[in-house]
């Protein structure tokens, strides 16, 4: 149960929704990349030993930061897709590593806090299929029309943001995603191959403020949230 664990962190996407002159990973936030910050907080956890980044093979920006360098970062080719990505660091982590139980977090979410990992952590390992940190709906949800108007309101209850990080066994998570990817399955998350094999993931209460950098006007929220971590530690 106290098995060191390997984090990974696909970083391939180009994040065209920044309208940035560069993916949004390698945006700075009180001057460090996104990334950076994602990934130092991740290795500061005590229960993650290494993690596994999968950042596209043309990539220009990784190779330039003193991440690369870090003896407890290792660099992976992503794909296209998420999917692609995750699956790329799990086959080097079925290779290369032991670690019976992989973190996978989003780059753009540097927001997390390491007593949310605690509990995923706790609730996973003690799970047949493993869990997500997930956060309850707490607004009223529309469903839209063609013509992007309101066609009905949805039912809130039991419905949850999906957050990350994302924990499960090593082996199942890398077999769900080569299933679904032969089976060009739409696999937005790691739960969500499990899903499509009919297996349930725990949902765990996650913080709101464990924010994915989406759009520009996240960046601002982002730098809030994490100099008020800091002055809080």
């Amino acid at each position: 149960m106290n098995q060191a664990i390997i984090a990974v962190v696909p970083a391939a996407g180009v994040g065209s929704r920044m309208q940035a002159d560069r993916p949004k990973q390698y945006l700075k936030l009180l001057g460090k990349t996104v990334l950076e910050h994602t990934v130092s907080k991740l290795l500061a956890h005590p229960r993650v030993s290494k993690v596994v980044v999968a950042v596209s093979e043309t990539d220009p920006y990784f190779s330039t930061l003193a991440l690369a360098n870090h003896p407890q970062v290792i660099r992976v080719n992503g794909g296209k897709e998420r999917a692609d990505s995750v699956l790329s660091a799990l086959n080097y982590i079925c290779k290369h590593e032991v670690s019976d139980w992989v973190l996978v977090h989003d780059a753009a979410r540097p927001c997390f806090t390491e007593q949310d990992v605690s509990r995923l952590i706790e609730s996973a390992q003690i799970h047949s299929v493993g869990a997500i940190l997930a956060a309850p709906v707490r607004d009223t949800m529309k469903r839209s029309n063609q013509q992007q108007n309101i066609d009905h309101t949805v039912e809130r209850v039991n419905l949850w943001h999906a957050l990350t990080p994302q924990m499960f066994r090593t082996v199942p998570l890398r077999d769900a995603l080569i299933d679904g990817l032969a089976c060009k399955a739409n696999i937005t998350d790691e739960a969500s191959a499990f899903e499509r094999l009919n297996l349930s993931p725990a949902l765990v209460n996650g913080r709101a403020d464990n924010i994915k950098i989406t759009q520009p006007e996240d960046l601002a929220l982002a730098e809030f949230y994490l100099s008020r971590n800091k002055e809080q530690t």
